[in-house]
C-alpha cells in the first residue's frame, strides 16, 4: 500500500540528532536489509560501546568519541554473501523535516562513496524509492531557506 508513503531518491543528505551529525550523505538501498554507518575505533569496554564516527577524510567528521550504552550485536550478510558481526545502535535521523527513530549498525564503510546507507526496516512502510531521484528531502529544505 503506498497511501501516505513519501518519494525519496536514490540518494540524499539527512541529519543525525543524536550522534551530532547534520547534512550527511546517504545511499538509499533496497537490496540492503539493515541500515549503516561508516566509523572507526569500536570497542566495548565495561558493557559501553564506545565508536568515531566517520574520518578524517570526510567534512562531517566531528572527532568526537561516542559512548552508546544499549547496544546489541546483529548478524549482517553482505552484498557477497559473507556473514558479519556487527554492533547495532538506535538513533534518530531527520530527513524531509520529521525526525524518524533508526536502527543503525557500525562498519568500516571506508571503501564506500556514501558514509551512510539507508537500508529497508528503515525505509518500509514510509518511503518509496525512485531511483531516478536524487536529494529530494536536501533540496526541498534548501528551497525553503
Amino acid at each position: 500500500m503506498t497511501k501516505n508513503k513519501i518519494i525519496i531518491g536514490r540518494t540524499d543528505r539527512a541529519d543525525f540528532p543524536k550522534l551530532e551529525i547534520q547534512g550527511i550523505d546517504i545511499k538509499i538501498d533496497t537490496g540492503a536489509y539493515t541500515s549503516s554507518i561508516h566509523c572507526k575505533d569500536i570497542e566495548e569496554i565495561d558493557g559501553v560501546l564506545f565508536a568515531t564516527l566517520l574520518d578524517e577524510e570526510h567534512e562531517q567528521y566531528h572527532g568526537k568519541r561516542l559512548s552508546f550504552e544499549e547496544y546489541k550485536i546483529t548478524s549482517v550478510r553482505s552484498s557477497n554473501g559473507s556473514v558479519d558481526l556487527r554492533y547495532e545502535v538506535q538513533g534518530n535521523i531527520r530527513i524531509f523535516k520529521k525526525l524518524y527513530k533508526i536502527s543503525l549498525t557500525l562498519n568500516n564503510r571506508e571503501k564506500m562513496k556514501y558514509p551512510v546507507l539507508i537500508g529497508r526496516k528503515f525505509l518500509s512502510s514510509k518511503f518509496i524509492v525512485d531511483p531516478e531521484l536524487q536529494d529530494i528531502s536536501y533540496l526541498q529544505s534548501q528551497n525553503e531557506n
